[in-house]
């Protein structure tokens, strides 16, 4: 990867995502530049799509580009040009890019979902094929390992959907399954044009946030299935998103009057946590354990599998910690925040 591109890349991942941008510094650097090439790439499609007068002709200039990058020959711009070597230099499929420009176009058509299948399929596209790119791009390509990403993947996505109930309906969207919906007897046009909290309403948030806690946990068996040096960054986004649906079971599970947060001083903690090693007892035992991937992910594990039927699984060197690289610094923020909380008098979590 060029330097230049890569330092574009850079630019358009702290100018997007400071979430995203915070959590890599938990990763390797031999992943973070490729993620970050990726990062960019997604920005820049769905910027196509969204900012464009046509979304149509958004949808077709992407898939252009992305034919091009498989073709590597990418167009003109650090984003390409990063993503395009990133896909030569790690073998990765087009298979989950191409289900992750599908759900940009989902998104662009203003589809509904009409149950939960079909709501778990567009959490497929749009964060399932990321959770398996993430996967490939630091090594662990089992099928196991790929279901548990895209595991998380849509977790994540879920969580997202419950936390945006009332900033989705103001933007014109529901994405709360219809039949939910029905069952409960809500509106979505009433919704829509109305977003307010309800408890029956309440209780549909609550709901799918037990969808997205039955496939956290299916997705820390697949933890150790991840490269050591990349475990702690991928149990701290899986920590850090559940926190997010457990604020708002403290507050109601209201998503229309407030949007649920989790405080930077108490992600630093996560983080932290998230560097605990799992027992060797348990390691073991998730090790063997292969995890059927969702339903909804199934068609981009088998197109991986079609295309590679001899993976490899890698072996990795046993688990070691760079106490100087990685945990001291997060120490050192914990301690940053708390005094800093103390000088502005706030209160503790």
């Amino acid at each position: 990867m060029l330097e230049a591109d890569y330092l574009a890349c850079r630019q358009l991942l702290e100018k997007g995502s400071r979430s995203f941008a915070m959590a890599s510094r938990l990763l390797p650097d031999r992943v973070v530049r490729p993620a970050t090439a990726f990062y960019a790439f997604c920005r820049v499609a769905d910027d196509l799509i969204d900012l464009g007068e046509c979304p149509e002709t958004g949808l077709a200039h992407v898939r252009e580009r992305v034919e091009a990058m498989v073709q590597r020959t990418p167009f003109d711009h650090p984003a390409d040009r990063a993503f395009a070597a990133v896909m030569a230099k790690h073998n990765l499929p087009r298979a989950p890019v191409d289900a992750l420009v599908e759900g940009f176009a989902w998104d662009a058509k203003g589809r509904a979902y009409e149950s939960l299948g079909e709501l778990q399929d567009y959490a497929a596209r749009v964060a399932g094929s990321v959770g398996i790119v993430m996967s490939l791009l630091m090594g662990a390509r089992s099928d196991a390992a790929l279901a548990a990403a895209s595991d998380l993947g849509v977790a994540m996505q879920l969580t997202n959907i419950a936390r945006d109930v009332g900033e989705d309906a103001r933007n014109g969207r529901v994405y709360l399954p219809r039949d939910w919906l029905a069952e409960a007897e809500i509106d979505a046009d009433e919704l829509l044009a109305q977003p307010a909290f309800s408890p029956a309403l309440a209780n549909l948030v609550i709901r799918l946030l037990a969808e997205a806690e039955r496939l956290y946990a299916r997705a820390e068996n697949g933890i150790v299935l991840l490269p050591p040096d990349c475990r702690p960054a991928i149990r701290a986004a899986r920590l850090i998103y559940a926190e997010i649906g457990a604020d708002l079971r403290r507050h109601r599970a209201d998503s229309i009057a407030r949007r649920a947060v989790v405080p930077d001083r108490w992600k630093m903690v996560l983080a932290f946590r998230a560097y605990a090693p799992l027992s060797g007892e348990i390691a073991a035992r998730r090790k063997q354990t292969a995890t059927e991937p969702l339903a909804a992910n199934r068609f981009m594990i088998d197109a991986i599998s079609a295309a590679s039927p001899h993976r490899a699984i890698p072996r990795f060197p046993p688990l070691w910690w760079d106490m100087k690289g990685r945990v001291l610094p997060v120490l050192s923020i914990i301690e940053k925040l708390e005094w800093a909380e103390r000088r502005l008098d706030l209160p503790a979590r």
